[in-house]
Formats: structure tokens, C-alpha cells, sequence
């Protein structure tokens, strides 16, 4: 069948992303096609469209998370049905109108949860999942440094943290994401252009520093976020939106207190069925609390993909953005 996508061909800026006819075919014996109702928008497709990170081959569609409705299951899918709303977070290949994808990489979407959220969630909602409950396991009592609180995983990672009982520090760009984190729980919300965020860092924890950082903005915040740490602490750096941390001398994590790093990637921490589940899961089961709430605060058409990530680029979103087929 013919499907409309967002393809590329080459990489480089919103140019590359071209709207394009595709074909796509049935479903194999453990796969099903959906019909995407709702596309999430993330920075990790800003990084395919540059190059920072390599698809198997191009032209390729972008996109890591999506909802939709099942179209057509394999012979051997017996736990999904035509008709089942689903999503998935950690799967290249989003942006386009239709797919066929592993029966084993997509999840039910729980009644009381809409097609745009679940969209929004998935793969925001599960990094905040495995930042705060695997990478770094946060308990009650803690503090800890967040940078981009604002953003979408940042939002999401906010209200988790506080209903866990922890102190939250997060750096924001501007006033107003300063006044959108605090509504969020963000206890101290730093706004990174006017004031030093090391220094008051030191100032919130009197001297001690935070025993975590996680850090998705990557070469403008990395050497100052290690600062931040108490001896022993562990920086999380799990994106790189400012651009690529550059090589470092490991003796530096020495120099500065013993400290711990590790680059994590969703992929990891989601690469079994079972470790899907148990994140999908937890997320789930916060969402539909009340503890989590995910707010849409940008919708697109997915043939003006490029629009989005322009505004993704300059910094002019806030929470989750999705785009619409």
C-alpha cells in the first residue's frame, strides 16, 4: 500500500526532510502495520537529520515514537488485534502515515490515555523511567541537578522525582521556562543565562554538591555539570542538544572525586520484551496516577516536519511536541 512519509536523503539541516510517497508491505509472521494517529517529536531526530547518529541506510524515514491503531497482525501475533491502540518509543522510522513494525516493540495504550499523549510519552516518558529508576536510582531526600527541566523529558522527570521525594535543581533557559518548571515541582529552577548554575548549585546544597546529574545538553554544560557533583557523585549524560561532549581525559573523573559517567541510551535499557514492559509499565502506572501529567504544548502537521524541528532547535518548545499525519 501507498503511504505518505518524511524522508532522508542526505543529512543536513530542515531541508533534507522530504515528503514523499512510499510503499509499504504486510506484515511478516511476528509484525503488525499501524496506522500512526500521533507522532512524538525529540531532539534524537535532530540528531539522525544531522548525521550525529547513522540509520542502517538512506534515504530513511525519522522518528523514534508514535501511536497509532492496528491495521494487519502476522500469523504469529496472538497478543495484538486489528483495532488495538498501541505505541513505541524506541524505534526508528516513525514519520510516515503508516508502517510495519516488530509486534514485540509496541505496547497496548491503557484505557484513559489518549492516542497524542501516549505519542508525547513513550520514549520521553520511558528516559525519564531509566534515568530516574535504573541509570541512577533516586530515593527520598535526595537532590539533584536536571538540566533542560523544561523540556519534555525534563517536565516528565520533574513530577516523577518529587512524587519519589526528591529535591529538585533544573536549568532553564529563560524566565518563563523558570515560572513552567516551578509549576511542574521544580524546586530550583536556574536560569543558565543570567546566573552561574556551579555556583548556585553550591549555594542550594551548601557546599556538598548533588550526588547526580543528568545532562542532556552535552559539550555547554558537561564540565561544569562534573562541578556540581559530590565525590562519588555520577553524571548521567544522556543527550547532547548544545553538541558533542568533546574526548576526555578520564583522569579528570579522578582529579574531581572519584566520580562516575555513563552515556546511556534508551535502546539499552528497553532491548528485551521484558525490559520494554517493566519500563512501559512504571510509566503507565505514574501517568495514570495523576502523579505524571504529560502536556502537549505544540501540535504539527507531520508534513511540516521541518517546522517543528526548527522550533525543537531554537529552543521554542516546551513539554512534548507531536505531529499529526
Amino acid at each position: 500500500m501507498t503511504v505518505n512519509a518524511i524522508q532522508i536523503h542526505q543529512t543536513g539541516g530542515i531541508d533534507v526532510l522530504r515528503w514523499e510517497k512510499i510503499e509499504i508491505g504486510e506484515p511478516a509472521a511476528h509484525q503488525i502495520r499501524i496506522r500512526h494517529t500521533a507522532i512524538g517529536l525529540n531532539y534524537i531526530d535532530v540528531y539522525f537529520r544531522m548525521g550525529l547518529y547513522k540509520p542502517a541506510a538512506y534515504p530513511f524515514i525519522p522518528g523514534m515514537e508514535a501511536a497509532g491503531v492496528v491495521e494487519a497482525v502476522g500469523a504469529a501475533v496472538t497478543d495484538l488485534h486489528v483495532g488495538d491502540r498501541v505505541a513505541y518509543g524506541a524505534t526508528l522510522g516513525a514519520y510516515t502515515e503508516a508502517r510495519v513494525i516488530d509486534a514485540e516493540r509496541v505496547v497496548k495504550i491503557p484505557d484513559g490515555i489518549s492516542d497524542q499523549t501516549a505519542a508525547a510519552m513513550m520514549l520521553k516518558g520511558m528516559t525519564a523511567q531509566y534515568l530516574l529508576r535504573q541509570t541512577y536510582p533516586v530515593k527520598a531526600g535526595d537532590t539533584i541537578l536536571f538540566h533542560a527541566i523544561a523540556g519534555g523529558v525534563g517536565l516528565i522527570a520533574c513530577q516523577w522525582a518529587k512524587k519519589l521525594g526528591v529535591t529538585v535543581i533544573g536549568t532553564v533557559g529563560s524566565a518563563e521556562k523558570a515560572e513552567l518548571a516551578k509549576a511542574y515541582g521544580c524546586d530550583y529552577p536556574i536560569i543558565y543565562t543570567k546566573e552561574n548554575f556551579v555556583t548556585r548549585v553550591k549555594e542550594l546544597t551548601n557546599g556538598k554538591g548533588v550526588p547526580v546529574v543528568y545532562d542532556s545538553v552535552g559539550q555547554d554544560t558537561f564540565m561544569q555539570s562534573l562541578d556540581c557533583l559530590q565525590p562519588m557523585g555520577t553524571i548521567v549524560s544522556f543527550g547532547q542538544s548544545s553538541g558533542s561532549v568533546p574526548p576526555l581525559d578520564i583522569g579528570i573523573l579522578s582529579a574531581k572525586g572519584s566520580l562516575f559517567l555513563t552515556r546511556p541510551t534508551l535502546m539499552s535499557y528497553t532491548a528485551s520484551r521484558q525490559q520494554l514492559l517493566t519500563c512501559t509499565d512504571d510509566l503507565f502506572a505514574v501517568v495514570q496516577s495523576g502523579d505524571v501529567k504529560i502536556d502537549v504544548n505544540q501540535i504539527f502537521s507531520l508534513k511540516d516536519a521541518g517546522k517543528a524541528h526548527a522550533a525543537l532547535e531554537t529552543r521554542q518548545t516546551t513539554g512534548s511536541t507531536v505531529l499529526l499525519p
